[in-house]
């Protein structure tokens, strides 16, 4: 393989896991942001925990809807 196409390759490969990295750590951020802003009666974290389904359906529907938005963001 030529080195000028693996080195471009490498470099794209870096970007795409720095963008997943900080897509990642905006989502968390933004979970906690409603896990505590708007819910603050409800841990979902500790709901998760004991087994509530709705609360990881729930939690997982609002880093899915982060990541969409994050998604159509970085294009």
């Amino acid at each position: 393989m030529n080195r000028v196409v693996l080195n471009a390759n490498l470099w794209t490969m870096g970007l795409n896991l720095a963008y997943a990295v900080i897509a990642m750590l905006i989502g968390l951020a933004a979970m906690k942001f409603v896990d505590k802003l708007l819910f603050p009666n409800i841990d979902f974290m500790a709901e998760i925990k004991k087994g509530n389904i709705a609360s990881a359906i729930f939690a997982g529907m609002v880093l899915l809807f982060f990541a969409l938005v994050l998604s159509s963001a970085v294009r």
